[in-house]
């Protein structure tokens, strides 16, 4: 398995997948990115951070039955692993122990 470093915009992607259960493929994961964030990303970059995220264990895929509106083509549905799940809490955990670190008197000073 690859290495299990979790970048910033594989995190993101990772819990976008986390979050569009059951329905997290491709486009609905960037419409959901630039919705959230409101940041642009490209198709291609969601699929890259997917095949990622597939090589480290982080989440597992399958493909959906083919639909008219694709013409006969079929979505690939990704879905958050366990160990995924555990890579986003400790990210998380990591992060909030650094926050709260955050002394308050720098807080609203420049």
């Amino acid at each position: 398995m690859k290495g299990t470093y979790l970048g910033e915009f594989e995190e993101l992607v990772l819990l976008t997948v986390g979050a569009l259960h059951p329905q997290a493929y491709g486009v609905a994961i960037m419409d959901e990115i630039k919705e959230e964030t409101g940041r642009s990303v490209n198709i291609s970059a969601i699929h890259s951070a997917l095949r990622r995220l597939d090589e480290k264990g982080f989440v597992r895929s399958e493909m959906g039955g083919a639909t008219n509106e694709r013409g006969g083509r079929r979505k690939r549905f990704f879905e958050l692993t366990a160990f995924g799940k555990k890579a986003l809490d400790e990210a998380q955990s990591v992060r909030m122990k650094l926050y709260n670190r955050i002394p308050d008197i720098s807080i609203g000073q420049s």
